[in-house]
C-alpha cells in the first residue's frame, strides 16, 4: 500500500498537469471560444491552489513534496498539440480533450479516497478537493455535450 505522502505527491503532480493542460489550451483558444477562457483559467488556478494545499500537508508530514508533472500529463499535452495541428481546435474537440483530463484526475481522487487510507487533514483536504474536481468535470462534460449537440 502506498504511503500518504506518495498518494498526495501523485495528486500534486496531477494538479500540476491539469493546470499546465488548461494553460496550454488557453493559449490556443480562438475568438469563437473565448467564453471557455474564463472557465479554464478558473480550473488552472484551482489546480495550482490544490497543489499548494497538498504540498503543505506533505511538508508538515516531513515529506518531500513532488512539484513536477507526470509523464502521462506531458503526453496528454503533446496530444493536444498534435490535435491542434490537424484541426482539433473546434469547441467540441477542445472540451472532449478537457473532459479526458478531468476524467483522469477525478478517477485518481476517487481512488485515493477509497483505497488510500488517508486520515485527518489529508483526508479532509482530498475529500474537499475531490468534490470540486467532480463539479469541474460535470461542468466541462455538460459544455461538451452542448457543443456536440450543436455541431
Amino acid at each position: 500500500m502506498a504511503t500518504t505522502n506518495s498518494l498526495l505527491n501523485e495528486l500534486i503532480e496531477l494538479n500540476n498537469d491539469r493546470a499546465s493542460g488548461f494553460e496550454k489550451v488557453l493559449a490556443d483558444i480562438n475568438d469563437e471560444n473565448v467564453d471557455l477562457k474564463e472557465i479554464f483559467q478558473e480550473y488552472a488556478a484551482q489546480s495550482r491552489r490544490f497543489s499548494q494545499e497538498l504540498t503543505a500537508i506533505v511538508a508538515v508530514r516531513d515529506g518531500d513534496p513532488d512539484t513536477g508533472n507526470t509523464v502521462a500529463g506531458t503526453l496528454h499535452r503533446v496530444w493536444i498539440d498534435v490535435k491542434a495541428l490537424f484541426g482539433g481546435t473546434d469547441r467540441a474537440s477542445i472540451l472532449s480533450e478537457a473532459e479526458r483530463g478531468e476524467d483522469a484526475i477525478k478517477k485518481a481522487y476517487h481512488t485515493t479516497l477509497t483505497e488510500g487510507g488517508l486520515i485527518g487533514e489529508a483526508m479532509d483536504t482530498v475529500a474537499a478537493q475531490s468534490r470540486s474536481i467532480d463539479k469541474a468535470h460535470d461542468t466541462i462534460k455538460a459544455l461538451r455535450d452542448m457543443a456536440k449537440a450543436t455541431s
